[in-house]
């Protein structure tokens, strides 16, 4: 009984180690396909793009980025020292300074990151 109930395990098993190499080999070949298709120009490259970066933690990362002046902004608020408040003001006053060619860089590469026109809202300034 014990030897049928390891065999019937062992051939589970390998059933499943199987179906696991079939399923790595078609999802190569649909992807090689799927790039085809692009190549050819019959399906656009943005969903490709999407479907790769789904698991990208990349946004989440930018995004706490630009939350740090925010946050800092607010401590400085909340905390009533002046010191923290002067230092801000010195930071977005050389932020300020900076070239519009590069505020309009910085924008730029962070709303691509997020997805966002960021074109629009830096004309608007």
């Amino acid at each position: 009984m014990w030897l049928s109930l390891a065999r019937l395990a062992l051939k589970t098993g390998s059933e499943v180690y199987k179906n696991r190499k079939e399923t790595k080999v078609l999802q190569s070949i649909a992807e090689k396909k799927q790039m085809q298709r692009v190549i050819d120009g019959e399906i656009e490259m943005v969903q490709t793009v999407k479907n790769y970066q789904k698991n990208d933690l990349k946004d989440e990362i930018v995004l706490i980025i630009i939350s740090i002046p925010l946050l800092v902004c607010a401590w400085g608020i909340f905390s009533n020292d002046a010191e923290i408040i002067f230092k801000l003001d010195a930071f977005f006053d050389q932020v300020n300074k900076f070239p519009l060619w590069l505020q309009g860089l910085i924008i730029g590469g962070y709303s691509s990151v997020l997805g966002i026109k960021g074109v629009s809202a830096f004309k608007k300034k």
